[in-house]
């Protein structure tokens, strides 16, 4: 049931779809970047992120508000650590807060409900067939499958999907659900294995140079204390993000960030971020898929006349221009065609992505 009840609050952003509109990110296609290294030995978890391979690792940029720029920077600071081996991705998070509080202790349940920090990973870069992890200060976990995005489904996400042998642990540097004092921080280590990810990757696990899009979220919660007990206030939660949507709804998968995985060790020499011409074409088909849906909801149809749907995107010096769009009996399907390598790009109509080689 904790799902139904996730999926009615986040379907509450798209009911304004029923009268045409429908909700698209208002910041340019700029997700943020991060290399991860390979760990030189194995981790010990505990939540404090202090071996000396973490102390080598960079950190993300500090979170932002999750629509960017539109909105006033978070007052606490919030930022990421990964590092990985050849069984586990490794997060390390690290979230000032002076009040920790946390009341959910069972598994699977609605975790943003209590402050939280939360890990989406979509290791195929398509928009569908992706994960999310929610942890609270208690470290009670809620893990799910999302076929599509909410926007694109009928259904819920699997809830009853579980990460096997995933390994959450949580420090707290402060008192846990003690408003008498000021706390600093909490922290928590996160060991995802591979055998659970390949299932939507290309791979059994990334190798060198390999990207997939990953977001980061903190859910903060204003507080009061009431008989000496933290209480939520009736306001809106804060969403902090590491890469900002544009929008106030993480489940926007194209605009999470890149993670580009290093066979280096951390510590031994850096790799540079190798930025790929496909995801410029992805975009204009994203631009293109946000008109086909507003264009659904105000006609009934989708259209395969470009000039329609008034892209503001330019032309892509190595792709065909325009997008060539075919109407199916499920909907549609539009591409790009790379003018050099021959490939082809293409996005439907509940928005998955694709290529094939001519």
């Amino acid at each position: 049931m904790h799902a139904i009840f996730k999926f009615i609050f986040i379907s509450l952003i798209f009911v304004g779809q029923m009268n045409g509109d429908f909700p698209v990110p208002k910041l340019p296609f700029n997700p943020h970047q991060y290399i991860c290294y390979k760990t030189s030995a194995s981790l010990t978890l505990d939540g404090r992120l202090i071996e000396s391979d973490w102390q080598k690792t960079v950190w993300t940029k500090s979170f932002v508000d999750i629509e960017g720029k539109l909105k006033p920077q978070p007052s606490l600071k919030t930022r990421v650590k990964m590092l990985w081996d050849e069984a586990y991705f490794y997060i390390g998070a690290e979230m000032e807060e002076p009040h920790i509080w946390a009341t959910l202790t069972e598994r699977d349940a609605v975790i943003f409900y209590d402050n939280d920090f939360e890990v989406f990973i979509d290791p195929d870069g398509d928009s569908h067939n992706y994960y999310e992890l929610e942890v609270n200060a208690y470290g009670t976990e809620w893990d799910l499958l999302l076929l599509k995005p909410y926007r694109d489904q009928d259904r819920v996400a699997v809830d009853s999907w579980d990460i096997q042998g995933l390994i959450t642990k949580v420090f707290i540097d402060g008192t846990l659900n003690d408003p008498s004092d000021m706390d600093n921080k909490w922290s928590v280590e996160i060991a995802i294995p591979w055998k659970v990810l390949e299932e939507c990757a290309s791979s059994a696990r990334p190798t060198n140079g390999d990207q997939w899009r990953v977001n980061f979220s903190r859910v903060h919660w204003d507080t009061e204390v009431k008989d000496g007990q933290y209480r939520k206030l009736d306001t809106p939660e804060h969403n902090w993000v590491w890469s900002p949507q544009g929008l106030i709804a993480m489940h926007y998968p194209e605009m999470w960030g890149f993670v580009q995985f290093s066979e280096i060790t951390v510590g031994d020499k850096t790799a540079d971020f190798h930025w790929q011409e496909d995801e410029d074409a992805k975009w204009v088909l994203r631009e293109l898929y946000y008109q086909q849906k507003k264009m659904k909801n105000i006609s009934g149809f989708y259209t395969d006349d470009i000039s329609q749907l008034h892209l503001d995107s330019s032309p892509l010096q190595n792709f065909s221009w325009p997008p060539n769009i075919i109407l199916t009996s499920a909907g549609y399907e539009a591409s790009l065609s790379h003018k050099i390598t021959k490939t082809i790009l293409l996005i439907r109509e509940d928005g998955k992505t694709w290529k094939v080689t001519n």
